[in-house]
């Protein structure tokens, strides 16, 4: 078994549900055929180099996982025939990985994401309570005005 990053530009104008198809069918692929999915790295929407299926913008994924030579094979058969896949690219990233490492690796991602994701959660409402105070403020009067209220 060996370490791999796939990097998988798909058609920008694709919905979330359209693309989570395209990233099942990895998933499916590599579990199938007894492999083991590292991460799974979403980069977005970005500006392609140049101009693929006239398309300008393209949307990003790598995919790191470790598996045998077989899955890399069916995974870019797949990527070839769907019109979906802008482009891809397989580079081998290590001939002989420690498995062992590697489940520690996504262990620590996934508890990092959990610390990231309640940091986010506490800023979130921590804006939502200062949005909420803000719109207890009065309005500020101008000179004129506060004069007037003052003489009545």
């Amino acid at each position: 078994m060996r370490r791999y990053e796939t990097f998988i530009i798909l058609d920008p104008d694709l919905s979330e549900d359209q693309r989570s198809v395209v990233l099942d069918r990895v998933k499916e692929q590599i579990s199938q055929q007894g492999g083991l999915l590292a991460f799974i790295d979403e980069w977005g929407d970005r500006q392609l180099a140049y101009e693929i299926k006239k398309k300008e913008r393209g949307y990003y994924i790598r995919v790191d996982f470790c598996a045998t030579g077989t899955v890399v094979d069916e995974m870019e058969r797949f990527f070839r025939i769907d019109d979906q896949v802008l482009k891809y690219m397989t580079v081998l990233t290590d001939t002989n990985p420690d498995i062992d490492s590697i489940n520690e690796e996504i262990a620590k991602a996934k508890t990092e994401a959990a610390k990231t994701e309640e940091i986010n959660e506490t800023k979130a409402s921590e804006t939502h309570e200062i949005e909420i105070v803000e719109d207890e403020i009065p309005p500020i009067e101008s000179e004129e005005e506060a004069k007037e209220e003052e003489a009545k």
